[in-house]
């Protein structure tokens, strides 16, 4: 019987022909001789996604251009297309599943990985053959052996490839409808585009611009605090009245009813001396989110960029699957970590005696793990030496997630708590302090330590000499959200719960988008100049204004709509919904705003000028001398493309950035200076200038 094994990428499907017997290389496949494969086997890949949703086009030569009586465009059946780049590897991977008897999706194991090795095989007919499913959470020799020895029942993953493709279809009918219906409707009203709008971009732009439009209409208002000062022992401390005034006046007479003035001195009683030792156990091990928004407030990383650099340790062997919104671990993975807990806590350069070497249930619980567990060390431990070679990126994100599961078996963090509460004139002022006893888990991690607030020695009954004042104080906006806050905005739908305890509060978050795409959905709004990232503070810019004023109260502002969706989607994977039901819901969407938005758009303010501005300074287009260039987002294209004129010029070339003025100059004189900075598919660094011939970018090099 012979097998044919479906890896999603080339480097996976490496991996996969190094585990076993024998593999030779050859075009687009390796040939495996294995005795888990006595009739022959062959491990193929695609490039990510070989088949694609086709264009509009494909359906209808009408829904090609774009005009606001073509929509809605929602076909009968959808046409899936494999790229012209993509197709001589297809050919091979097709040629392949005809000869198998038997299929083995390796995929990535998850839905999208699901979705890219069945769209292959239904695009390649083969979806009649029999399959079975690898599924693992490490790319470790033994783990992948022992995965194909235990390969599952393919037909039980199907429904997951429901949902992905539910999830593609969806996105690709709204992102094709709703964004032709606003760049539309905006030029009636003389505001250029193109606008792209999506099923979850557009909720997440419209959520980040509420927090913007927050703090700018902010006006602070001032509020009043009542503070005591007292010494005791020779130490000065401060304790506070738990009620704030709007007015001055309001806490003078609060003072006066209890026979106090503002800065006179007056006995206080201890009426409360209490002090407890308490204790915190180390964080929950990390799930991709948890490990984004760590990374972005410890480092300012992006959460693409930790995404990235967690995916390639995954793909070198050292971390396990970090697609993963799961935090929990199961007995299996707690063995193996017990058993190395000496390598890693040398890999961490750190001794200490293990607290808890039994497993608990903040971080061990097979019942939670449904595909993957949490993002934990392989068995492949590096040494310290080898640790300190890795990329400075990859150096500090393996050490999190070292240090967060070494954390598991440390000591808890122990403190004491002291609660002191003064009666001063049948006015009650509180304090809290808190002394650090045992580091515990955190001294695993480089943060700094909380300075303790120390207060003197008191017990019930002391009198203290107090000063009582009024503290003028102006309440303070919000503040930007960071590009890791993204993450968690998502996830919550926009409930903003970053601490631990809150978040387990919320049984089930309804967030939005999954643990794999959030972070493209954040560079998606950078691509199409909605949001810019400055110093890891996350502003939008005056498009994203604008689309954001004409989308407020409709349905495409609603993070709760969408979150509803997503829960929807995870049905279809748990064979609870059906992709025809949802599909359905999706089609009245966008019936229902192609009704409503040309009653929503009301006056576009003065931002959306701004848009319009910047597109009216670019040069004539130098094919048809009508048009205008206008930045569209990835490229600069003629402004009369509905009449036929397809001009469009690059904004990046060969790794480097086209400016403004090197466009004008290519448009007006043909060609630009000397450019520096372009890099070959060989990696060198070279000079060039670029010349205009019959509408396309040629170099010169003198």
């Amino acid at each position: 019987m012979f097998t044919v094994i479906l890896a999603e990428k080339p480097s996976q499907a490496k991996s996969y022909a190094d585990a076993f017997q024998t593999s030779r290389k050859t075009d687009g496949y390796f040939h495996i001789e294995d005795p888990l494969f006595p009739g022959g086997a062959a491990i193929t890949w695609g490039f990510g996604h070989l088949v694609s949703l086709e264009e509009p086009q494909k359906y209808k030569p009408e829904w090609k251009r774009w005009k606001l009586d073509t929509l809605p465009m929602i076909p009968e059946e959808f046409k899936f297309t494999v790229p012209y780049a993509k197709r001589a590897q297809f050919n091979i991977v097709k040629g392949l599943l005809r000869k198998a008897d038997q299929i083995v999706v390796a995929t990535d194991s998850d839905r999208e990985g699901e979705n890219i090795a069945r769209s292959i095989i239904e695009q390649a007919g083969m979806m009649h053959k029999p399959t079975k499913r690898l599924w693992i959470n490490s790319l470790e020799k033994d783990v992948i052996r022992k995965g194909f020895q235990e390969l599952r029942n393919g037909d039980d993953y199907l429904s997951l490839y429901d949902e992905a493709q539910t999830r593609q279809v969806s996105d690709w009918l709204v992102g094709m409808n709703i964004s032709r219906l606003y760049t539309l409707l905006l030029q009636e009203k003389g505001v250029d585009g193109p606008f792209s709008l999506g099923r979850v971009q557009t909720p997440t732009l419209y959520m980040i611009w509420q927090r913007q439009h927050e703090i700018e209409n902010f006006k602070p208002e001032p509020f009043f605090q009542l503070l005591a000062d007292h010494k005791e022992s020779g130490k000065a401390f401060q304790t506070k009245h738990k009620d704030t005034f709007k007015k001055k006046e309001e806490a003078e007479d609060i003072l006066k009813k209890h026979g106090l003035e503002h800065g006179a001195e007056a006995k206080g009683t201890v009426v409360k001396a209490e002090k407890k030792l308490k204790k915190m156990q180390a964080p929950s091990l990390h799930s991709l989110s948890s490990l984004q928004a760590k990374m972005n407030r410890r480092y300012k990383y992006s959460p693409s960029n930790v995404l990235k650099t967690v995916q390639d340790l995954y793909e070198k062997k050292l971390v396990s699957y970090p697609r993963t919104d799961c935090q929990f671990i199961t007995m299996s993975e707690f063995r193996y970590l017990s058993g190395q807990l000496d390598a890693m806590k040398a890999a961490a350069g750190t001794s200490f005696e293990t607290a808890h070497p039994k497993p608990r249930p903040k971080y061990v619980q097979d019942s939670k793990v449904q595909e993957h567990y949490a993002i934990i060390p392989t068995k492949k431990v590096l040494t310290k030496d080898r640790i300190e070679k890795l990329k400075p990126m990859e150096k500090n994100i393996y050490n999190e997630i070292l240090g967060s599961t070494l954390a598991m078996f440390h000591e808890d963090y122990h403190y004491e708590e002291t609660q002191v509460d003064v009666d001063i004139q049948g006015l009650i002022f509180s304090v809290k302090g808190t002394v650090e006893k045992k580091r515990g888990w955190k001294e695993l991690f480089s943060e700094n330590a909380k300075k303790d607030t120390i207060l003197p020695p008191l017990k019930t009954g002391d009198e203290i000499a107090s000063i009582v004042n009024i503290k003028d104080d102006m309440t303070k906006p919000p503040k930007p959200y960071t590009e890791g806050q993204l993450i968690t905005m998502m996830k919550t739908a926009g409930k903003m719960l970053e601490d631990e305890q809150d978040q387990a509060m919320l049984k089930e978050v309804e967030g939005i988008g999954t643990e794999a795409t959030r972070a493209s959905i954040i560079d998606t709004l950078k691509k199409q100049q909605y949001i810019r990232v400055t110093k890891n503070t996350v502003t939008v810019t005056e498009k994203g204004v604008t689309l954001c004023q004409v989308i407020g109260g409709t349905l495409l502002s609603s993070p709760e709509m969408t979150a509803r969706w997503e829960t929807y989607l995870k049905k279809i994977g748990r064979k609870e919904g059906s992709q025809e039901a949802f599909l359905n819901n999706i089609a009245k969407f966008i019936q229902h705003m192609i009704t409503e938005a040309p009653k929503q758009m009301g006056n576009v303010k003065a931002s959306a000028g701004s848009v319009q501005k910047k597109s009216s300074v670019m040069p004539v287009c130098p094919k048809c001398k009508k048009g205008v260039m206008v930045d569209k987002g990835g490229f600069f294209g003629c402004s009369d493309y509905k009449q036929g004129c397809r001009q469009t010029l690059p904004k990046m070339l060969l790794k480097k950035k086209i400016s403004d003025a090197q466009i004008k100059s290519l448009c007006e004189k043909g060609q630009t200076g000397m450019i520096k900075g372009f890099k070959s598919k060989a990696g060198k660094t070279f000079s060039a200038r670029l010349v205009l011939r019959d509408g396309k970018i040629e170099m010169e090099f003198k």
